[in-house]
């Protein structure tokens, strides 16, 4: 008797698998960080940039980005920052280490780290909760530093009470081998920082444009400004990644609800190149 090999079975892409909660970290008035771990030793197996669907069960699902940097010792959690803003997400905000919710994924295209931006120098550019997906390519070219020419971070939030990962953003501003820079549109009493809109970092910025890659995220209105600056440091559109966020309600481009044109968001993107969506008015 012959017996057949093993084939490694893909998750069913509708059928959420269940995830614990094994840690909950307070972040701003509206976000906080939540770390969960997929039952049975499985691993989400995601790439920077990507998404996940998560699930409350009787109340709905939501997609949401991955933050936290795939771990080359086969790490089984990941983490995301939930924003509080509806039925779903202040249900989960109300939830605790050990509470269970469904996660399908993960889904979407990544930031090419690994593949055609390694090498080059890189120019991030995050507003607000736009840190959140950056900050895994973020991680990941930390992670392996010496395979990448320089590494310039502009990040930008409203207020001093909204910045995300304030640690981190400590541990980048004293880093030798990075560029961090940081502003915020108001400030308070405790900010002895930059004031203003973060496309009023860019004067100080030196970059050689035939070596440089940008990727950006953050509010609609942010990405015309910014992307005004980058073509007049003269970046290629092809060289220009974008992290697009859209209604999506299914996350595999059968609901039709992040359609762009002939572009589906949760399939072609969130992340994806400028050159491909320049001349689509309703992407920017």
């Amino acid at each position: 008797m012959i017996e057949s090999a093993t084939v490694p079975v893909r998750p069913d892409i509708y059928l959420p698998r269940p995830a614990a909660i094994t840690e909950v970290r307070k972040m701003t008035a509206a976000e906080t960080f939540f770390r969960f771990a997929l039952m049975h030793g499985e691993r989400l197996a995601y790439r920077p940039g990507q998404f996940i669907m998560i699930t409350v069960p009787g109340i709905g699902q939501m997609p949401i980005s991955i933050t936290s940097c795939p771990s080359p010792d086969g790490d089984t959690t990941f983490d995301v920052v939930i924003r509080r803003v509806g039925s779903v997400t202040g249900a989960i905000h109300r939830m605790q280490p050990g509470d269970v919710v469904g996660v399908r994924g993960p889904y979407g295209t990544t930031f090419p780290v690994d593949t055609e931006i390694k090498g080059r120098d890189i120019l991030f550019i995050c507003g607000g909760i736009g840190l959140v997906p950056v900050r895994s390519a973020i991680a990941y070219v930390l992670r392996h530093r010496q395979a990448y020419g320089n590494v310039t971070i502009l990040y930008g939030t409203r207020t001093p009470a909204e910045r995300l990962f304030a640690d981190e953003l400590v541990a980048w501003t004293e880093r030798k081998d990075i560029h961090f820079l940081e502003t915020v549109d108001r400030a308070d009493s405790s900010w002895r920082g930059q004031v203003g809109v973060i496309t009023n970092l860019f004067p100080a910025l030196r970059v050689n444009s035939e070596r440089t890659t940008a990727v950006v995220c953050g509010p609609p209105i942010m990405y015309k400004f910014v992307l005004l600056e980058l073509y007049k440091l003269r970046i290629m559109p092809e060289h220009v990644h974008l992290s697009l966020e859209r209604n999506m309600k299914c996350g595999i481009g059968k609901c039709g609800h992040c359609q762009i044109n002939h572009l589906y968001a949760c399939q072609d993107g969130p992340v994806i190149r400028y050159a491909d969506v320049m001349d689509i008015r309703e992407a920017i």
